[in-house]
């Protein structure tokens, strides 16, 4: 299946304080009571159990939409309306005048279930659910959703990594594919595994100091605390543009993560990542949702995880680049009219 330059809608997404930990905990029902009926496993060796294939597709956005401002959860009717709605666009149809359209929905996994909490973001903090841009972030921001798409697209620099088949980077997040990731694990490891790319990251668990090499995933070191994971993230490898689809994702060498995965039973695992970058954040910003094995809950295709042949299928890196090129030759010839 060739990767395409498409533009998803927004509509998915170290604890910084044990008040905000609270909190989380307190709007979490439904996990509560599965901790109460079973523990969550451990490996042979007493760890906790990590391993088996996560989702964490949600139509929760991100960020809390301008027009939900001052609220933090739906009610139990605005959240069964947008579900309804979530379904009725999964439905194939034409494409727009102009738009040779994209996949069908038979390669989809965009799911149609908001976080069990009701939460308008999945940021919960800052409080208000927006990513607290600098600036100099803003523009960023701005210039990138202006552009991605649109180019110009005068090298294969100008095309973000996801679309030249390297990564999508970091955090953990999901879009509307190919959203699995497979945790394996060890006594002094722990490895994910993302559908995506066959992106294998490797958290080593044992006590060992960062290593001195940037890479695009970073250089990741796991410590436990109780039933928690806690993996601190630095060493990205920058970027070579900050102009992509998300300009907070691309990372920069001053670029910190902060995650925790907390088993909670055989289908929950909280994850929670804290994103701190002083060239482009404010102060650092936190998002937190459940993952879980059973993933028609979360309304998404149920399934194991799949090869995605992308860079044997990527036509659409070449073909951006020769539309470009054919686009500049009708300019100018136009001119010499």
């Amino acid at each position: 299946m060739a990767r395409q330059s498409i533009l998803l809608p927004t509509v998915f997404g170290v604890s910084i304080a044990l008040a905000m930990t609270a909190a989380l905990t307190a709007e979490r029902p439904v996990a509560k009571a599965a901790v109460a009926k079973k523990a969550a496993p451990r490996t042979a060796w007493g760890d906790p159990d990590l391993t088996g294939i996560w989702t964490g597709s949600t139509i929760t956005p991100l960020e809390r939409p301008i027009e939900l401002a001052g609220k933090e959860f739906l009610t139990e009717q605005e959240a069964a309306d947008l579900e309804k709605r979530a379904l009725a666009a999964r439905a194939d149809g034409p494409p727009p005048p102009g738009d040779p359209g994209t996949y069908n929905q038979i390669w989809f996994d965009p799911a149609s279930k908001v976080v069990p909490s009701r939460r308008t973001s999945l940021i919960v903090e800052p409080r208000d659910g927006r990513i607290p841009f600098t600036a100099a972030g803003r523009a960023a921001q701005t210039r990138s959703r202006a552009r991605y798409g649109k180019g110009p697209f005068d090298s294969w620099l100008d095309l973000d990594t996801g679309e030249r088949c390297i990564t999508d980077g970091m955090p953990l997040y999901f879009s509307g594919y190919n959203n699995n990731y497979q945790f394996f694990q060890s006594p002094s490891e722990v490895v994910i595994l993302h559908e995506l790319y066959h992106e294998p990251r490797v958290i080593y668990t044992d006590g060992r100091p960062h290593a001195n090499i940037r890479r695009w995933l970073g250089d990741s070191r796991g410590r436990w605390e109780g039933n928690t994971l806690v993996v601190d993230t630095i060493n990205f490898l920058p970027r070579e543009r900050d102009e992509w689809q998300d300009t907070w994702r691309a990372s920069r060498s001053t670029t910190h993560l902060i995650e925790r995965f907390t088993r909670v039973n055989a289908e929950v695992m909280e994850y929670q990542f804290t994103w701190e970058d002083p060239t482009i954040f404010s102060r650092p910003w936190t998002a937190a949702w459940p993952l879980t094995t059973n993933q028609a809950s979360v309304g998404v295709t149920e399934g194991g995880l799949f090869e995605y042949a992308c860079h044997e299928g990527n036509y659409a890196m070449t073909t951006v680049l020769e539309g470009a090129r054919a686009e500049e030759a009708q300019a100018g010839a136009a001119a010499k009219r």
